[in-house]
């Protein structure tokens, strides 16, 4: 696997590395000995699947505040989608700045979003679907979000969304949560 450091501390695109052959390929999605050579958490406690039927669909910006936080692997399996992650850990030098990532059943390309960050993703195709592997199993009382058009953040969504649950469209305007400066951020650098 080859892990490249986004701009935000401790975050990391991960490609694969498939060997091929006349049969297609082989390659890891997950290595613990890779993971932890990376300084990335191994911890998986919940693997969880969903399915978006309509291009355009929104589900975010969700995260888990301490001690529930969680750190979540994300790949999408089949479509195509546009992974967006905020850094909201009061400590980090990037804090309240965002990435966007495309993730493509053809690219196979994963995103590591550490504990303290905002997530979520608009569909670039019809009927995605994306599988999330968490360090935390999901705790209502702990869960919270931030709204995916905040001028706080300017995200630059790649088009029209067209489906987005209530949840979703009512988060308040970002108000930062005391309980994010207990999570850690790790230093620059790091595998690339």
């Amino acid at each position: 696997m080859i892990f490249t450091q986004t701009k935000l501390p401790g975050a990391y695109v991960i490609e694969l590395e498939p060997r091929g052959d006349e049969r297609g390929f082989f390659s890891r999605a997950w290595c613990e000995k890779e993971f932890e050579n990376a300084g990335l958490s191994t911890r998986i406690s919940q693997a969880n699947v969903s399915l978006s039927r309509d291009r355009g669909t929104l589900r975010g910006m969700h995260l888990q505040l301490p001690p529930a936080a969680e750190i979540k692997l994300i790949r999408c399996t089949r479509g195509a989608i546009y992974d967006v992650i905020i850094d909201l850990r009061p400590t980090s030098p990037t804090y309240c700045e965002w990435v966007g990532v495309e993730l493509t059943s053809e690219n196979r390309k994963a995103l590591y979003v550490p504990e303290g960050f905002a997530h979520g993703f608009q569909t670039l195709t019809e009927d995605c679907e994306v599988f999330y592997q968490v360090s935390h199993p999901y705790s209502p009382e702990h869960e919270t979000g931030v709204r995916y058009d905040d001028p706080r953040f300017g995200i630059e969504w790649p088009g029209e969304f067209t489906v987005i649950s209530d949840k979703d469209r009512n988060w308040p305007d970002f108000q930062p949560h005391a309980a994010l400066e207990t999570v850690p951020v790790p230093a620059s650098g790091g595998v690339s």
